[in-house]
């Protein structure tokens, strides 16, 4: 079966740092922005040109675009041919409200309807009007789960029927030709095999995937090995003809783990992904996490193409970007870590709703999903951006 184990594709034979485009989340707004630039120092001769940011998902208004901090985003991307941008967008408001399966259901039905074309529409708009026409459209990612209000689990055939409709809608824009389309599951089975999700080939251009360092215990050859990892993964892009890519990936339940730090980076050196971004915050990170030395020192040493471990030792002070985990406003999947120089507020273009959504989300606590030990990873960001 075609998703059963890792045969046929090859592990281990890569140099460490992946050719092509990398890059990390290291904030939705003008802060993350000028956060590349830090990362981009820090690591010496590679050069990040990959930025990545999320829509909050509290709001029709927001998965709309409205958000201030796309035109930072847009002014970046266009300072550079080679740069790429990459922005998740929820499929339905109230990403992370915990509605019943049957509101789920009921709610992807309407969306299969077309009822919510002209969010995406309008969405399509924006992002053209800013002169992102070729952003990479991470849509409903972690549909295998069951954080989102946008999982597949509760009716996977409408889910497939929606993405369509978003897809087709966003393509309908003067200029909507050139986005990219990206089915972005997490590592893994979940609640759900993923593989019932796919919308089909028509309508995906990337197939990624979320592989955080999770759950507790699991080796990095388990991760490629188990059933819907990243071996099946692989597989799956290369018979339907689609690039790969790593959204989000980092560490989390096995602690500081330089061997599945250099796992990941062999990987994406042996299979070539579109791109890759790491989470960088705590605990995933390796630049502004000071809790994960041996791993920031792997990635150091192979992504920034020179640079020693010895040099990875540099301290926050001199990057002003390293942290430890802090509870904050707009929590990404309950808890976040601090944004060194960032206000309690993410900004005055999320509206006044913004407020008591990032307080509800700042008291909400990581949650494990479904018998795995496995939980989603926190992420900071605006409401309802991944996962909180």
């Amino acid at each position: 079966m075609l998703l059963a184990g890792p045969a046929c594709v090859p592990v281990g034979r890569g140099t460490g740092a992946a050719p092509g485009a990398f890059g990390a989340y290291v904030g939705y707004d003008d802060a993350g922005v000028r956060r590349i630039a830090g990362l981009d120092e820090w690591l010496g001769v590679a050069t990040p040109r990959v930025g990545h940011a999320y829509l909050p998902g509290d709001r029709w208004s927001n998965i709309e675009g409205a958000p201030g901090y796309l035109e930072y985003w847009a002014r970046w991307r266009q300072e550079r041919a080679d740069r790429m941008f990459v922005l998740n967008v929820p499929m339905l408001e109230g990403t992370e409200d915990h509605v019943s399966d049957a509101a789920v259901r009921e709610e992807l039905r309407r969306g299969a309807r077309g009822d919510y074309d002209g969010h995406f529409r309008a969405l399509a708009r924006r992002l053209v009007g800013l002169g992102l026409p070729d952003t990479v459209l991470v849509v409903g990612w972690e549909m295998n789960g069951t954080t989102y209000t946008h999982r597949c689990g509760p009716d996977p055939q409408a889910w497939k029927r929606y993405w369509v409709r978003i897809a087709e809608a966003v393509r309908s824009v003067p200029g909507g030709r050139r986005f990219r389309f990206e089915f972005t599951p997490s590592r893994g089975r979940d609640a759900v095999p993923w593989t019932a999700c796919y919308p089909g080939d028509a309508h995906v251009d990337v197939v990624g995937m979320d592989a955080y360092d999770q759950p507790a215990g699991m080796s990095f050859a388990e991760q490629v090995a188990e059933p819907y990892g990243l071996a099946a993964h692989v597989r799956f892009a290369r018979a339907h003809g689609k690039p790969v890519s790593y959204p989000e990936w980092g560490l989390f339940r096995n602690g500081d783990d330089p061997k599945y730090m250099r796992g990941m980076l062999d990987w994406f050196a042996e299979h070539r992904p579109l791109y890759q971004t790491i989470s960088d915050y705590c605990p995933h990170g390796v630049w502004r996490c000071a809790d994960n030395p041996r791993s920031s020192a792997v990635y150091r040493s192979l992504v920034g193409a020179g640079a020693g471990p010895a040099a990875s030792a540099r301290t926050g002070a001199e990057a002003g970007a390293r942290t430890r985990p802090e509870a904050g406003p707009g929590a990404g999947r309950r808890g976040r870590s601090a944004e060194p120089g960032e206000p309690v507020r993410p900004g005055a273009a999320l509206g006044r709703v913004a407020g008591p959504m990032i307080r509800k989300w700042d008291e909400n606590i990581m949650r494990a999903s479904r018998g795995r030990g496995r939980a989603s990873a926190p992420r900071p960001g605006p409401p309802s951006s991944p996962s909180w």
